[in-house]
């Protein structure tokens, strides 16, 4: 087993994607399935994702979702990536999070970010706009206040109030220093556009200051990671949502993940077909020899302390595979032990 690997967590993001022609629901289902299987399988985390208004994902309230996946599994580290703080008022994450931590102790996770709506429509229906990304920084100084007991207004959050749910900044362009100076874990991708990422994790470990929450920093690095049997297969993964994305970029809306045979013989212009082949391109994909030597470069590169996975396709039998081909590279067997990293949990 490859020593660089074998110590670094690997936790999971599922997105709660809606394959084309099956409802919303089966979406949901399939995220606490593949939570089952995950720990299964001796990853670290679980995590689900906060997305309003896209027909092509039904993870739109995490924190529900993740007491769904809390419920369904018994060891494995559930958590948010992530609850997008511009959207709600900071008493009620603490509250949320404060619930599903008196519920599931230990084992909660709140991964934080600061992105808005999707689009105007989005932004206009949940009261926001593009500009509030801008006091991210207060409201997450305001939602660790809940757990500390130090809110100027004299209020207590309940049950929030005393617990330890660790925080993790989602860092896209401006969160790397954000989550620096706050002192809190930081997770940063994609994994595609290396040299962005690196400057990211340069600046953070610079101006990392130290805090009741974290020590010192701890770097998660999250991307597509596809394995199967041959290369050409791990490649068909990328197909689905390579395609989705190029269509949300020319169309201006996500769609439902359609199946590869299905993208392989659409005609697409110029440009769709441009943005469809820089989706597949730079992607962690392969063999399990193939993503491990690519993984062992990328953690030399970076020092990160966790990946965390963010795999989308249409099969779900094809994922569930490549999410077990990728832990035969860290866990020497389906829920054997591995060598674990250091804080936080």
């Amino acid at each position: 087993m490859n020593a660089v690997i074998a110590r670094t967590r690997f936790s999971v993001l599922d997105r709660s994607r809606i394959r084309a022609g099956r409802p919303p629901a089966e979406a949901l289902r399939d995220t606490v399935a593949l939570a089952r299987e995950a720990e299964a399988l001796g990853y670290h985390r679980f995590w689900v994702a906060e997305h309003h208004g896209v027909p092509g994902v039904a993870g739109s309230a995490p924190t529900v979702l993740a007491a769904a996946v809390a419920g369904a599994t018994r060891t494995i580290r559930v958590g948010t990536g992530g609850v997008m703080l511009p959207n709600h008022q900071p008493l009620v994450v603490a509250e949320q999070f404060g619930v599903l931590e008196s519920l599931f102790p230990g084992r909660i996770d709140m991964g934080l970010g600061r992105s808005v709506g999707f689009t105007d429509g989005v932004r206009r229906a949940l009261g926001r706009d593009k500009e509030d990304a801008g006091d991210f920084a207060a409201r997450l100084a305001e939602l660790l206040g809940w757990f500390e007991g130090t809110s100027p207004t004299g209020v207590r959050a309940r049950p929030s109030d005393g617990l330890r749910v660790p925080p993790f900044v989602l860092a896209m362009g401006e969160g790397a220093r954000i989550a620096a100076l706050a002192g809190l874990p930081m997770v940063i991708g994609d994994l595609r556009d290396r040299e962005r990422m690196l400057r990211g994790i340069d600046q953070y470990r610079s101006l990392f200051r130290p805090s009741a929450w974290a020590a010192e920093p701890y770097v998660v690095v999250s991307g597509t990671v596809a394995v199967a049997g041959t290369s050409r297969a791990a490649r068909r993964l990328l197909v689905p949502e390579a395609w989705a994305m190029a269509y949300a970029r020319t169309h201006g809306t996500f769609p439902p993940l359609a199946p590869a045979e299905e993208t392989e013989a659409r005609a697409m212009t110029a440009k769709e077909r441009d943005l469809f082949e820089r989706g597949t391109a730079g992607q962690l994909a392969g063999t399990e020899e193939e993503v491990a030597g690519e993984l062992e470069a990328v953690l030399k590169e970076t020092g990160a302390d966790e990946v965390l996975v963010t795999t989308s396709t249409y099969g779900r039998a094809e994922l569930l595979d490549s999410y077990r081909r990728l832990a035969s590279l860290f866990a020497p067997g389906p829920g054997g032990p591995r060598c674990e990293a250091g804080a936080p949990r």
